[in-house]
């Protein structure tokens, strides 16, 4: 065992499963997005540059499969789409709200390591 007994990380494992899906790019982006309210799709594209309308759909999808999105269809002309945090959700971006306060008082050394990155 490790130091962390309580913690396994198999592949059944709900900590290995979560991490899979924080790992997808645009996943913590979009739930920080969300944590400030409810938004329309072209809201959460503006406040995240570089997502495409394909990878946000996809992204709210899959966090909409997994219970910490909801979305909402008004019955209007055009149709007009909301999407919200579940409390799940809401419960969530708690610990992901401290990773972004660690980043940003690491945001020197944070910035260094991406920029080596992008130069590989």
């Amino acid at each position: 065992m490790t130091k962390n007994d309580d913690v396994e990380l198999a592949k059944d494992c709900p900590t290995r499963q979560l991490l899979e899906i924080l790992s997808e790019k645009w996943t913590p982006a979009v739930l920080y997005t969300l944590s400030e309210g409810t938004q329309r799709t072209s809201e959460i594209a503006r406040n995240i540059p570089g997502i495409s309308k394909k990878m946000l759909t996809q992204t709210l999808r899959n966090l909409e499969s997994w219970g910490m999105v909801k979305r909402k269809i008004y019955q209007e002309v055009p149709p007009k789409v909301e999407y919200t945090l579940t409390a799940l959700g809401m419960r969530f971006t708690e610990p992901l709200r401290l990773l972004c306060v660690w980043a940003q008082e690491n945001r020197t050394h944070v910035r260094r390591v991406a920029e080596r990155r992008n130069q590989k």
